[in-house]
C-alpha cells in the first residue's frame, strides 16, 4: 500500500484523527510498508508516529498535544571532570 492517502485510510481511523494526524499516519504506514514491514508492524509504527504529536481526548477524538516549552528550551549540561 505505498503512498497511501488519507482517503484510503479505514473509516475508524479517519473518524478519530484530525486531518494532520491522518497525514502522519498515512505517511508512516506507507514508509514502514515500503521498508518491508508487515501490515501489523506498519500500523504500530503509524500509531506511534501519531502519538508523538497527538493524544486521545475525552471524546475519543485525537487532539494535538500542548507544546512543552520546558523541554524545547532546556539547555544541555555535560558532566565535568
Amino acid at each position: 500500500m505505498p503512498d497511501q492517502t488519507t482517503n484510503e485510510l479505514p473509516d475508524d481511523i479517519r473518524e478519530q484523527l484530525p486531518e494532520h494526524a491522518q497525514q502522519i499516519f498515512a505517511a508512516a504506514l506507507s514508509a514502514a510498508q515500503s521498508n518491508g514491514m508487515s501490515e501489523e508492524g506498519a500500523r504500530e509504527v503509524a500509531w506511534n508516529s501519531v502519538k508523538n504529536e497527538y493524544q486521545p481526548g475525552d471524546d475519543g477524538k485525537w487532539q494535538r498535544k500542548p507544546e512543552d516549552t520546558a523541554i524545547h528550551n532546556k539547555s544541555v549540561v555535560s558532566g565535568g571532570n
